[in-house]
């Protein structure tokens, strides 16, 4: 059994959820995604200009595990513009999102 993730600091939404390459169906395309932990490091070392460390500090998380997130991010992406394939951006889920789901289970029985 994996450790639970620690929650992270992530201050960005990206406007976008997909990313295809243009004149193809998204049906007819495989799909890569890339979680919110991922873009938020992207952003912070690529898009920012920030050291790992002070990017780390601001997630809230270790340098080795930003360096991890990063280069796991720089290999979806590059994946995605060398072999044609579409970006999935999934997004966060809600906070609370499983206490609900098992509050409103529990009630219905």
């Amino acid at each position: 059994m994996s450790r639970p993730k620690k929650c992270r600091c992530v201050r960005c939404k990206p406007n976008s959820t997909y990313f295809k390459p243009r004149g193809i169906p998204l049906c007819d395309l495989e799909e890569l995604s890339v979680n919110m932990d991922e873009i938020e490091a992207v952003r912070l070392s690529d898009y920012k200009g920030l050291y790992h460390e002070d990017a780390a500090k601001r997630m809230k998380i270790s340098r080795a595990t930003f360096g991890r997130i990063l280069n796991d991010a720089h290999k979806k992406i590059a994946e995605c513009l060398l072999k044609g394939k579409a970006l999935r951006i999934e997004k966060c889920p809600e906070k609370g999102a499983k206490k609900k789901t098992a509050i409103s289970q529990t009630q219905s029985k």
